[in-house]
């Protein structure tokens, strides 16, 4: 490993610190407050969410035209795979913000528009990822372990302490893992955004809050990304 390899692993590692850690008690108690209010939503939103995750997962899986052809790098540095992310990372950012304000203003109709439209700008952001640092999402398992990727995003510390041992074995797990339980899929991912998406459906209030969710969801994702293909790449290095 050069310099900005070993830097980029210590990253990494940190990183899995912070995102397996147990919740602190103000995390649990924010839980089971989301909890009861996740009881309350209305029947239509949580189909709209359930259907758009399904559609997605299919979509990536078998449908997708998204696939996009490993990037060439000169020299395939590390260090300028990272940079270019960080690029693609604020470009989305910027769309999933403004996207998120539009949707957030309309009030409840434009607002669970949200879900589908969040959900494709963040599938894009991930193919668009893997092509960064090398991968052919044109294969069915790179489209597989992208939603492993949007997985440990997106879920409860449980399933995250799962994903992550496919993630972090993915060469010897690819062989076992040929499909995704979308059911599982779709309610960790409700669950981890309802609260804050519910509120972008309150009019008047919701643009705000649309803004800022979309912004933080796609940035989490986007540090999520990178730190799994990085971890991925450093760890098929000889002597790792």
């Amino acid at each position: 490993m050069n310099e900005y390899e070993l830097k980029a692993y210590e990253e990494v590692l940190e990183w899995k610190r912070r995102l397996l850690k147990k919740p602190g008690m103000l995390q649990r108690i924010s839980k089971k407050a989301q909890t009861k209010i996740n009881e309350k939503i209305p029947e239509k939103a949580q189909k709209i969410i359930t259907d758009a995750v399904k559609n997605m997962v299919r979509a990536t899986l078998f449908g997708s035209k998204i696939t996009t052809k490993p990037i060439r790098f000169n020299d395939g540095s590390l260090e300028e795979r990272d940079r270019l992310l960080m690029e693609k990372i604020d470009v989305y950012r910027k769309t999933a913000t403004v996207e998120g304000a539009g949707t957030g203003a309309g009030g409840i109709l434009l607002g669970l528009a949200d879900f589908p439209l969040l959900l494709s700008i963040k599938i894009k952001f991930l193919f668009e990822a893997a092509s960064i640092y090398g991968f052919d999402t044109r294969e069915y398992e790179e489209r597989l372990f992208i939603l492993h990727v949007f997985q440990l995003a997106f879920s409860s510390r449980e399933k995250r302490k799962e994903t992550m041992e496919i993630i972090e074995n993915w060469e010897a797990k690819k062989k076992e893992i040929m499909e995704l339980d979308w059911e599982e899929f779709q309610q960790e991912y409700r669950d981890f955004i309802d609260f804050v998406k519910m509120l972008q459906l309150i009019p008047g209030f919701g643009a705000v809050v649309g803004a800022y969710a979309n912004y933080n969801l796609m940035d989490n994702l986007g540090e999520t990304a990178k730190n799994c293909y990085r971890m991925r790449i450093l760890t098929s290095q000889p002597g790792m």
